[in-house]
């Protein structure tokens, strides 16, 4: 086996070169900024999430009422 020539010109993809022009660069970070809220809609944000997180701590399905009357009359 011979040694490489380092410079040797790389052959060039005549396809990929002709299609070049469409690939596009992505970002690969993407940056949300959210809009500034008055006072007012921070406020209205503020009470929407604490009843969200008041009502997901506090409301368990209780069970079915068959299935309490059916515990009850085992317990029996």
């Amino acid at each position: 086996m011979g040694k490489k020539n380092k410079n040797k010109k790389k052959r060039v993809n005549p396809k990929r070169e002709r299609y070049a022009k469409f690939r596009k660069e992505k970002p690969s970070v993407l940056n949300f900024n959210f809009p500034d809220l008055t006072p007012e809609q921070q406020k209205q944000k503020q009470t929407d999430e604490g009843k969200i997180d008041s009502f997901l701590r506090f409301n368990r399905n209780p069970p079915a009422q068959e299935i309490v009357e059916r515990k009850m009359k085992s317990k029996r």
